[in-house]
């Protein structure tokens, strides 16, 4: 009898370790820029991040980079964004809400129609970290659906976590569920529609953090952005730099090298 007792306590014990052994602190992603054609110190968010077979970059040896856009709520800019990307031949990932999904179902269905991906960013903009596994599954599968049935897209490999908030639980669910969690090694401060700084201040700051492997990160809410973006992809190009998709990182990461 006493055994069995003891048995069973080790049971409970073993049961909770394993369930408080991968963390839901809340994370904010950030890491120090370089500069200079370097890619930034990104800290113990790296290896925490490669854990989970998210992607945060590309090749640092290669001078490829990839845009992408978050699309919470549309501001007039998407569409000339659009205009641009398809005059330049440049794929682009957009993460999108549900509220946008239902909001713009023109502008989603042109993003597919015109090659680029569909990122899921949260049904709705949702905390995981305050989310029950039950909540994040049904948010992610709510997204996904409004995605195909406006699109015709399946679910979407790659999310984005809202607000760059995310957590080791958080990661390893996501991942478990089929998506590949997408940070960035370049970014604005650009969402803030009554701070707006001008075109050239936006397209010397992307300059400025560029690297080879570089995923960049913008807001469509920018009329910044939308202004800078063509001169932006030509700076670039004769710099050196191509541009790729998301789905081309993921395949270059799959095939065995030298293939």
């Amino acid at each position: 009898m006493k055994k069995n007792i003891v048995l069973t306590l080790i049971f409970v014990l073993l049961c909770s370790y394993s369930a408080s052994a991968v963390s839901n602190d809340s994370l904010g992603y950030g890491y120090k820029k370089k500069f200079n054609e370097s890619p930034p110190d990104l800290g113990f968010y790296a290896p925490l991040i490669e854990k989970y077979n998210g992607i945060y970059m590309g090749d640092p040896n290669e001078k490829k980079i990839y845009i992408t856009f978050d699309n919470g709520y549309e501001q007039g800019y998407t569409s000339t964004i659009l205009d641009v990307l398809k005059e330049k031949k440049v794929p682009a990932t957009f993460f999108l809400t549900g509220h946008y999904v239902d909001a713009e179902v023109d502008l989603v269905k042109r993003m597919v129609d015109e090659g680029h991906l569909i990122g899921n960013h949260s049904d709705g903009h949702l905390d995981y970290t305050r989310s029950s596994d039950e909540k994040v599954k049904e948010d992610l599968r709510s997204l996904d659906e409004k995605v195909k049935k406006t699109t015709g897209q399946d679910m979407s490999m790659f999310f984005r976590p809202a607000k760059g908030v995310f957590s080791e639980r958080t990661l390893k669910l996501t991942d478990e569920l089929g998506y590949v969690n997408v940070f960035w090694t370049v970014a604005l401060v650009d969402w803030y529609k009554d701070q707006q700084k001008g075109a050239e201040h936006a397209q010397n700051e992307v300059l400025r953090q560029v690297h080879p492997g570089a995923i960049v990160l913008l807001h469509a809410v920018s009329e910044d952005n939308s202004s800078a973006l063509s001169n932006l992809i030509d700076e670039l190009r004769k710099r050196g730099y191509e541009f790729g998709s998301l789905e081309e990182l993921m395949w270059e990461r799959l095939l065995p090298e030298g293939i």
